[in-house]
């Protein structure tokens, strides 16, 4: 049976995951690799809106019907480039410390989302490449040596991958679009408003010379993983 190239069928974000390369896309000069490499390379650059796939062809110096071979989508794109720098958190390696394993892989995830500034906005899609699996699966090992199983496991998960997605998109978002003054104009907005917001005053939201956001994040997650198990039939 003839093939055709990729851009001939329609695909979903997730997609690549399961289907198999072409065989065509495997006796090709230019290799699914290279086309990642080259998509992370523009993404650090221009996030994910100058991500398109005529720059990323003129990027590997080939022609966009030669990555259509590799490739169907953006949204594949997309997918293997997110993988692919999920690849860079290092695994820990197990201890007896379930917690401190936990905190280990959160922390170098973290970590690796604010290399990449593009990446924290992609963590919704459907993440099934083999490096965030894996990590994935290291986590919950460790919180199953910490007891943990069924309905528990499954918030603890959750909770920690919301936890770290939400810290790293926010400071990824004032890195990308905030002048360096951002903070520090947002925080006088709410003092010179103390009646309105008296709370907020007087426990320093967005006071950056009070609160660091390394040392609330550490905190926060310390709090999380103080979690204990408790009893299945709750």
């Amino acid at each position: 049976m003839k093939e055709t190239p990729a851009h001939h069928h329609r695909g979903h974000a997730g997609s690549v995951w399961v289907r198999e390369e072409s065989t065509r896309a495997r006796r090709t000069p230019l290799s699914r690799e290279r086309i990642v490499e080259a998509a992370v390379t523009l993404l650090d650059q221009d996030g994910v809106d100058g991500l398109t796939m005529r720059r990323l062809a003129q990027q590997l110096d080939v022609t966009s019907t030669a990555l259509y071979w590799h490739v169907k989508t953006k949204e594949d794109v997309l997918d293997l480039a997110l993988d692919r720098i999920f690849g860079d958190v290092p695994l820990p390696d197990a201890t007896d410390d379930w917690r401190s394993d936990a905190r280990g892989l959160i922390r170098n995830w973290h970590a690796v989302m604010l290399d990449h500034l593009w990446a924290p906005s992609l963590i919704g899609r459907p993440m099934l490449g083999p490096n965030v699996l894996a990590r994935t699966e290291y986590l919950q090992s460790a919180l199953v040596r910490g007891g943990l199983s069924g309905l528990q496991l499954a918030v603890a998960t959750r909770t920690l991958a919301n936890y770290v997605i939400g810290a790293s998109l926010t400071e990824a978002t004032w890195r990308r679009t905030a002048d360096p003054h951002s903070q520090a104009v947002a925080r006088r907005h709410i003092t010179a408003n103390p009646t309105a917001y008296p709370t907020l005053n007087d426990s320093g939201h967005l006071d950056a010379a009070r609160w660091d956001d390394d040392d609330l994040f550490e905190r926060g997650l310390d709090a999380i993983l103080a979690i204990t198990p408790w009893p299945e039939s709750l």
